[in-house]
C-alpha cells in the first residue's frame, strides 16, 4: 500500500516511516521540507494523489491556544480538501487521551481537531494515545532555571512512540474505523520523577522542582484527565526500559 505521511520529519512521523517501510508499504514523506505546506494547502492534492491512506502526525511547537487551535484546524482541513479531490480513502490521525476535556493551551488544538474528524467520521480513523516516554525531553528546555529543573505536576502514563507508530501503520492498513481503541502505557507516572531520572541517567545533577501550573491546563495535567480509562489497551514498554535504551544509545567518549 501508498502512505503518505503528514509530518513526516518529527518524533513520531520518523517512526511511522520507518515502520510503514517494515511493513512493507511505499511511503512518501510530506513537510515543507519537502515543499509542501499544510498551512497554506500548496501543492498537497499533489503530494497526496494515488495514496491509499494519509497519516497525519504534524504538530506544532505552540502551546497557546490561538496557534494550536489555528494550526489543527488549518491543517486538518487543508489536508482532508486535498485528500478529497485526489481520492484518498482513508485519514488516520492521532490526538491525546483527554485532551478533548482540557480543552486548553495546546489540547484545544487536539480538540478543535477531533471535532473536525469525528463530524463526518466515513472515510477516517483517529488515535488517542497517552504522551511518549520522549516527552520528558521536551519539557526539559523551557524548564530549567539556572541550578534549577522545573516540572509542570503532572500525571502521565507515557508510551513508546515507536509502539504506537506501528499502530497507526496498522490502522492505515485497514478500513476507517473513526475512533480506533486507544493506547496507553503500561503503567501511570509522576513527571517529576521521570524528568529525574531522565536528568541522572544523562549525567546531569540540578534540583529538580514540581510546580502546578494554572488553569484548566495546568488541572488537567494534575488530576488525571490525561490517564487512560478503563479498557484502554497498554502497550509493553516501561519508561525505564526506554531509559536505559537512551542511555545505551549515548556515543562513548
Amino acid at each position: 500500500m501508498r502512505f503518505v505521511i503528514a509530518g513526516a520529519t518529527g518524533q513520531l512521523g520518523a517512526h511511522v516511516v520507518e515502520a510503514a517501510a517494515a511493513a512493507g508499504h511505499d511511503t512518501v514523506g510530506i513537510s515543507r521540507r519537502s515543499g509542501v505546506d499544510l498551512m497554506t494547502g500548496a501543492r498537497l492534492a499533489d503530494a497526496v494523489r494515488g495514496a491509499d491512506a494519509v497519516i497525519d502526525v504534524s504538530s506544532t511547537a505552540s502551546m497557546k491556544t490561538r496557534d494550536s487551535v489555528e494550526f489543527f484546524t488549518t491543517a486538518t482541513n487543508n489536508l482532508l480538501n486535498a485528500e478529497r479531490e485526489a481520492g484518498v480513502p482513508h485519514h488516520v490521525t492521532i490526538s491525546i487521551i483527554g485532551a478533548a476535556e482540557i480543552n486548553a493551551n495546546y489540547y484545544a488544538g487536539k480538540k478543535a481537531q477531533e471535532d473536525l474528524l469525528t463530524a463526518r467520521p466515513e472515510g477516517r480513523s483517529l488515535l488517542r494515545t497517552t504522551q511518549f516516554h520522549g516527552f520528558v525531553r521536551q519539557l526539559i528546555p523551557a524548564g530549567r532555571l539556572g541550578p534549577l529543573q522545573v516540572v509542570p505536576a503532572m500525571r502521565s502514563q507515557p508510551v513508546s512512540v515507536a509502539e504506537v507508530a506501528a499502530e497507526l501503520v496498522a490502522i492505515a492498513a485497514g478500513e476507517p474505523v473513526g475512533i480506533a481503541p486507544a493506547l496507553a502505557g503500561p503503567q501511570e507516572e509522576n513527571m517529576t520523577d521521570l524528568v529525574r531520572k531522565y536528568l541522572i541517567a544523562m549525567g546531569e545533577k540540578r534540583a529538580v522542582c514540581q510546580v502546578p501550573l494554572p488553569g484548566a491546563w495546568g488541572r488537567g495535567m494534575r488530576n488525571g484527565t490525561l490517564l487512560p480509562r478503563r479498557g484502554t489497551r497498554l502497550g509493553a514498554q516501561t519508561f525505564d526500559e526506554w531509559l536505559r535504551a537512551q542511555v545505551a544509545a549515548r556515543p562513548r567518549t
